[in-house]
């Protein structure tokens, strides 16, 4: 059997809007700001070891919520079945957003700061954290569009190039977030 690209219906769009919506009331609950404490909003922050970070609506993490969208999709492709692929973007918007949410925990916050160069991380604004999950929104549509080499090819580009600028990385990030190795916490400090 051959699978054609994953289609996003109507219903499905709305429901994930609406979990979207869910998300961000949540953060609002938990009094995370708005928008950056510096009462600016920008499009794109490329100050990684700044208070800035993770407040603006774009910065290079933007770069690793793309290819979540990526990953997202290409396993909504592989494991949903017949017509619960219809439901593959809100599936991977709730994935997203429960990682918005656990990200911005204190227990995630403290990890960042313990485990990784992040020394001042604070979180993220609501305002980042939403745009976060548009980032992987933008992600699913490409893989949607786009042959797989292509999003293969994108993703390693993405990759090296976060790398290569910011010492960081998707990859990086869920290594020191779960098997934190100082010589790259050192590394990585060496940016700062």
């Amino acid at each position: 059997m051959t699978r054609g690209p994953i289609t996003v219906d109507r219903r499905a769009t709305i429901a994930a809007i609406a979990l979207v919506a869910i998300y961000c009331a949540i953060e609002f609950s938990w009094h995370r700001p708005p928008i950056c404490p510096c009462g600016t909003v920008k499009l794109w922050t490329g100050a990684v070891w700044s208070a800035e970070n993770s407040q603006q609506i774009s910065d290079w993490y933007s770069l690793s919520h793309i290819i979540h969208g990526f990953l997202f999709y290409a396993l909504a492709w592989l494991v949903l079945p017949g017509r619960a692929r219809l439901w593959a973007l809100p599936f991977a918007v709730a994935i997203e957003g429960s990682w918005e949410l656990l990200e911005n925990s204190p227990i995630i916050i403290d990890r960042y700061r313990a485990a990784t160069a992040a020394v001042g991380y604070s979180g993220d604004s609501i305002l980042n954290s939403m745009a976060d999950i548009g980032m992987m929104v933008i992600g699913f549509a490409l893989a949607r569009r786009f042959p797989v080499w292509w999003t293969v090819g994108i993703a390693i580009f993405f990759e090296l190039l976060a790398l290569a600028v910011i010492r960081d990385n998707l990859t990086l990030n869920v290594l020191m977030l779960t098997y934190p190795v100082e010589s790259i916490r050192a590394w990585q400090a060496g940016g700062a």
